[in-house]
């Protein structure tokens, strides 16, 4: 039976899925998917249509509302929702360190995750839906970065399903390689850096004076995890959202404390690094996040730690080169790189499993370009300039192949403009697909 939850101008209800691990064996192993269905108060026995929200990520479960907060005040005014966790998050069947072992090693582990794509998550969503809206009845997507890739992936595989698709910050390059996705975001990750320097001038110093101590003596996150230069980098994550350059400002001014032994890096500084390197509430993102680009049509090769790689083509991302100078030490943005496996204990368990995910060879495709091309179903979708996460090109690129879809590119909002617009981005994306802008 399922679980009915009240809050403030909301009524929430829990719905749990019985789905198959490989769709093409449909009557083989079964795992469950959770879903949280949310209505505006007092419009619980209306006759709504359906929107479902396809999350960021990968391996991102959907958010937990509080009422009617975000971008879910203004879609439900007009919607029913659902907010699906994503096979192997939240409350669906987990994916862990804690719960994968239970599969075997680490060649059985990766071979039970290449389920977990964007093309197992639409075919979830299908299912899902003929069981709650019926065969032929229709719902809305709504598609935020990684769940934008998922909303194209839908139109290509069962655009029977949808009704209208809005997609924010999530059009990826329909053709586009990992080595092409990494190659070109460090690129927009080094305007992000200047921009941020820009803002902050003095940050340069004080990036530099923790980049050289970490050189010197890595440090130790209170949760066990290791500090390194590296690590710190990659706290440039943050620079892709709208108030992330102004929240790793002033995480640096607390990056000192004067204790028994002179100046050492202190515990607020570590705990909020901590807050942002650790893994242990999504570690599919790591784990998955190179293989959403695999495409045995687009490169049958493994994607082989692309990041990795082509970083060497970037010095102004080496940390111990700038240290030799007295320029700025960059940060690096969404990238996820082997050594993350060894310093992050809630990744460490699932090194060998992310190495097999890498040497992984001929993945499916993800996209019909064929399909898109003839796509009927009504699309809009906010394009951020200069998104750090998703390459403006390669979206503006896809919008082009496929048929019917409206852009709207704004410099008005980073990459988490959904949440931070306070229901400005979904209320155009909505006028738009409708035709009235």
């Amino acid at each position: 039976m399922s679980v009915v939850i009240r809050q403030p101008g909301v009524v929430l209800t829990d719905h749990q899925f019985q789905v198959p691990l490989d769709h093409t064996a449909p009557q083989g192993e079964q795992i469950e998917v959770y879903a949280r269905e949310v209505v505006a108060a007092g419009k619980e026995r209306d006759e709504l249509p359906w929107l479902l929200y396809l999350q960021g990520g990968p391996g991102g479960r959907a958010g937990r509302p509080l009422g009617r907060d975000s971008w879910l005040d203004r879609a439900l005014d007009d919607y029913r929702v659902l907010l699906l966790d994503q096979r192997g998050t939240g409350r669906s069947t987990p994916a862990t360190r804690q719960s994968l072992p239970l599969r075997g090693g680490a060649v059985e582990q990766a071979a039970y995750l290449a389920h977990f794509r964007a093309d197992s998550i639409v075919r979830d969503a299908e299912l899902i839906r003929r069981r709650l809206l019926g065969e032929h009845r229709k719902w809305t997507l709504l598609g935020q970065s990684f769940g934008g890739f998922c909303t194209l992936t839908y139109l290509s595989l069962a655009p029977q399903g949808v009704r209208e698709a809005l997609v924010t910050g999530g059009l990826p390059g329909l053709r586009s390689s990992a080595e092409h996705v990494y190659r070109v975001a460090y690129p927009r990750v080094a305007r992000k850096n200047a921009a941020h320097y820009a803002r902050y001038p003095q940050d340069v110093e004080a990036v530099r004076q923790v980049a050289g101590h970490l050189a010197e003596r890595p440090a130790r996150l209170p949760g066990g995890g290791l500090l390194t230069v590296e690590a710190f980098q990659a706290l440039g994550l943050l620079l892709g959202s709208g108030t992330g350059s102004d929240t790793l400002h002033y995480l640096l001014e607390d990056a000192w404390i004067r204790g028994a032994s002179g100046l050492e890096l202190s515990d607020t500084f570590l705990g909020g690094a901590q807050a942002r390197l650790s893994f242990a509430d999504g570690p599919l993102y790591a784990v998955l996040h190179e293989s959403i680009y695999g495409q045995r049509s687009v490169d049958g090769g493994p994607t082989d730690w692309a990041a990795q790689r082509v970083r060497a083509e970037f010095p102004e991302f080496d940390a111990a080169l700038a240290l030799k100078g007295d320029g700025p030490v960059s940060f690096t943005g969404e990238m996820i790189y082997p050594w993350m496996f060894e310093t992050d204990p809630a990744l460490r368990p699932l090194r060998e499993t992310a190495e097999a995910l890498a040497a992984h060879t001929d993945w499916p495709d993800l996209y019909a370009p064929q399909a898109l091309a003839a796509n009927e179903v009504p699309v809009a979708a906010a394009v951020y300039h200069d998104d750090m996460y998703v390459d403006t090109a390669d979206s503006l690129a896809t919008a082009d192949a496929v048929r019917g879809l409206r852009t709207w590119v704004t410099n008005e909002w980073e990459h988490d403009g959904l949440r931070t617009s306070g229901g400005q981005v979904l209320d155009r994306l909505i006028r738009m697909v409708r035709g009235q802008v």
